[in-house]
């Protein structure tokens, strides 16, 4: 069963919750602020819980609606296939999603509460995100569109600013929208493979909508808009000028979006490149990490 529990988890893509939390520390630290290694590690725990309850419910519900038995999964997309090969543990799924739910409930009850209960403002409507994200945000393009990166971006990154240095920055506000834009082009082609089989359970993302060429232009204007926050952030003095190590990752745009482009329509032929935007996603906020820690504290 736990291998069971593991799958519908997504163990291999919890990373990007330790790269959004390793990055709001950083930052914090950065900015002048202690790290209270405690305090980091019960971050982490919600973090983590948060990742995996929305992973959990959503393997859990394409399972019942079927589309987990019209997809062709990828390594990137369609879903784990845990219960399509192991029925019985879709309950227990169930039971896992809301457990860590729960746990990201009264840990974050707690740490709002060490702060008078102002990231409530982002804590509310980040659980209303996990428990509605696959059952209704899926049905509205640009929310779909936004949602993840909101999640990752404002809620995770922003909220662990925030609990670790007490108050917000601009440069926080600006990482946490770096990271916004990246997360959302991370699903959005990540939704590519499967716009045939979602069309049939009655999603409407983006793909869908407008085509995945057109799709490919809205990832292209989102990923230029994180650069230019950047190159913003660095001119403005809101971020240091390390932070332009992220500007290395621009090899590997260089080498995405072509065969992005020429593949688009080509489902099958796509999987390098969703593999070079999961790689995208976690080197980019990577090297402004380094970025922060080799400015040292301000």
């Amino acid at each position: 069963m736990l291998t069971q529990l593991c799958g519908v988890a997504r163990v291999n893509f919890l990373s990007l919750t330790l790269v959004c939390i390793a990055l709001a520390a950083s930052a914090s630290w950065q900015a002048g602020h202690p790290l209270l290694p405690g305090l980091l590690i019960l971050i982490t725990a919600v973090g983590l819980c948060a990742h995996i309850s929305v992973n959990a419910l959503n393997e859990y519900l394409d399972f019942k609606s079927g589309l987990d038995f019209l997809t062709n999964r990828t390594p990137f997309s369609g879903g784990s296939g845990t219960l399509i090969q192991n029925p019985a543990a879709a309950n227990p799924a169930l039971i896992l999603a809301l457990v860590c739910l729960l746990l990201v409930i009264a840990c974050g009850l707690y740490l709002s509460y060490q702060l008078n209960w102002q990231p409530l403002f982002i804590g509310v409507p980040g659980v209303l995100l996990i428990y509605g994200y696959t059952r209704y945000v899926n049905r509205w393009p640009l929310l779909c569109l936004l949602a993840p990166g909101i999640g990752f971006g404002i809620f995770m990154t922003l909220g662990s600013y925030w609990v670790l240095a007490g108050s917000i920055s601009a440069g926080a506000w600006l990482l946490a929208f770096i990271m916004t834009l990246l997360v959302s082009n991370l699903l959005l082609l990540n939704q590519f493979p499967d716009v045939e089989a979602d069309r049939q359970v009655g999603r409407r993302h983006l793909p869908i909508v407008i085509g995945r060429r057109h799709s490919a232009s809205v990832y292209t204007l989102l990923l230029l808009l994180s650069y230019l926050l950047l190159l913003a952030g660095v001119i403005s003095g809101i971020l240091p000028w390390q932070c332009l190590l992220a500007l290395f990752t621009l090899g590997l745009v260089a080498k995405l979006l072509p065969g992005l482009f020429q593949n688009a329509d080509k489902p099958q032929q796509l999987q390098p490149y969703l593999g070079m935007n999961v790689l995208l996603c976690h080197l980019y906020p990577m090297l402004l990490l380094a970025g922060l820690l080799w400015a040292g504290p301000a």
